[in-house]
């Protein structure tokens, strides 16, 4: 069979992800706050993320 458990990697990922999204929601008034750095921080934010979930769970 194949059993493919996901490790606390992928869930804090996840969660990152989340994060991300509820920034993007809110990118105008970031935006409006921080300039060009809001866009820097969001990408930061998700490639973090997607290194996280991409990445092999512990053993």
């Amino acid at each position: 069979m194949n059993d493919k458990e996901f490790g606390p990697n992928f869930w804090l990922g996840n969660g990152i992800l989340a994060v991300a999204l509820i920034m993007l929601l809110f990118m105008g008034s970031m935006w409006e706050t921080f300039g060009p750095i809001a866009m820097v921080l969001w990408t930061a934010v998700v490639a973090l993320g997607v290194y996280l979930v991409m990445s092999k769970p512990p053993k």
